[in-house]
């Protein structure tokens, strides 16, 4: 890493990639009017409510943000943890996790309905709120990022590598550590009033971030000739293996605990078993798609694992954290809140009753615009600063 010539910029006029381009911008267009149109109308016109508040662009939103901490992850094992095969892909987490940032808070912010409101937040601070905390987390994450790839970039500045890598390793901890908290610090709702959220978020984190850079580093290879070695591909998909586990194993704790408490029960229950939608995303998608399906891919059969097993593995468990932030998000937002406990509340604010919450078209372009401007901005920044590692082996 510490020769500028051993990496390259991204150089292909195929018209594959023009294409790519091009429909990234369209989406990306489409997704900015989806968000003009919600502002300019209101909220009304998306499928939120007055009970659901944070729909589909919030999954978007941090499923975006979660998969731009763990990306990191490949960079801080080489510059960490000292492990050198991953050592030529530093700057290419890096560069992908400060996209992925970008664009979940671009939904973010869009999805406020008021997005010149965030002035506000950032200049009046309530220090009691998870989310004022947040604005430092989040731009602070950039700007150390940032200096970590400076770092790399300048020769004569190679030997603060190390250090910049472990407080870039630090903040993205307490990055994830601040988002899980958000759901964990909110009380009125049963299904997020708990201390595990901040585990539970670390490594989902860590398994969307190691997805994310399988499926992003082969995409580039269609383009660039440059591509993980398939030894350090395998080692880093049985990675994702042992992340995936834990997952399961969190979320397992997280619902054993909260059954174990009277007051959460009822959501749980919900959760689990009569929340219709909710529940098959919960078992089919998060455990099934997201758990069960990833780890019999890279587990059974042959050790050698070949890159469709490592890309099939990768991506169904990005399809099961979609799930498993959806049944958080929504379905924690859906169940009704317990203002009596142990009393039956009724009356014609929807006291007592599930919320309903479908998401409109406008919700969806908006998320699927955020992503395409994380790859977009890769994409391009990759043709102008040499982020590839310079060997082409595939």
């Amino acid at each position: 890493m510490s020769k500028l010539e051993h990496f390259r910029i991204l150089k292909s006029d195929d018209s594959g990639y023009r294409l790519f381009i091009i429909l990234l911008t369209i989406l990306i267009a489409v997704g900015y009017a989806a968000a003009h149109h919600m502002e300019s109308h209101g909220h009304w016109v998306s499928g939120m409510n007055n009970q659901v508040v944070w729909g589909l662009p919030h999954v978007f939103a941090i499923l975006l943000i979660l998969s731009a901490s763990g990306a990191l992850n490949i960079g801080s094992m080489s510059s960490v943890f000292g492990q050198s095969h991953y050592k030529s892909w530093s700057r290419f987490s890096g560069l992908l996790a400060i996209v992925l940032l970008v664009g979940g808070l671009i939904v973010l912010v869009l999805d406020l309905g008021r997005p010149e409101r965030l002035v506000v937040a950032m200049t009046h601070y309530n220090f009691k709120s998870i989310f004022a905390w947040n604005i430092f987390l989040y731009s602070g994450f950039v700007a150390v990022v940032i200096v970590y790839l400076w770092v790399q970039f300048q020769r004569s500045l190679n030997h603060y590598v190390e250090p910049a890598g472990l407080f870039a390793f630090i903040w993205r901890f307490v990055l994830t550590s601040g988002t899980g908290g958000i759901f964990g610090f909110i009380v009125a709702r049963e299904l997020y009033d708990s201390a595990m959220m901040i585990p539970v978020f670390i490594v989902l984190s860590l398994v969307l971030g190691t997805s994310v850079f399988l499926l992003v580093q082969r995409l580039t290879y269609r383009w660039s000739g440059v591509a993980l070695e398939t030894e350090t591909a395998g080692k880093l998909a049985r990675l994702l293996g042992i992340f995936v586990a834990l997952e399961l194993f969190l979320v397992m704790a997280f619902h054993l605990t909260s059954l174990y408490s009277a007051e959460h029960q009822g959501v749980e229950w919900f959760i689990l078993s009569d929340g219709g939608l909710y529940t098959i995303l919960f078992w089919i998608g998060q455990v099934g798609f997201g758990g069960l399906v990833p780890l019999a891919v890279i587990y059974a059969g042959s050790p050698e694992l070949s890159m469709r097993r490592i890309l099939v593995a990768s991506g169904c468990a990005v399809v099961g954290a979609f799930a498993q932030l959806y049944v958080l998000i929504v379905g924690g937002q859906a169940y009704p809140q317990i203002l009596f406990p142990g009393k039956t509340v009724q009356s014609s604010f929807y006291d007592g009753v599930v919320a309903s919450y479908s998401p409109s078209i406008y919700e969806l372009a908006l998320g699927v615009g955020g992503v395409s401007l994380s790859m977009l901005g890769l994409f391009v920044l990759l043709r102008i600063l040499p982020f590839l590692p310079d060997n082409r082996a595939g």
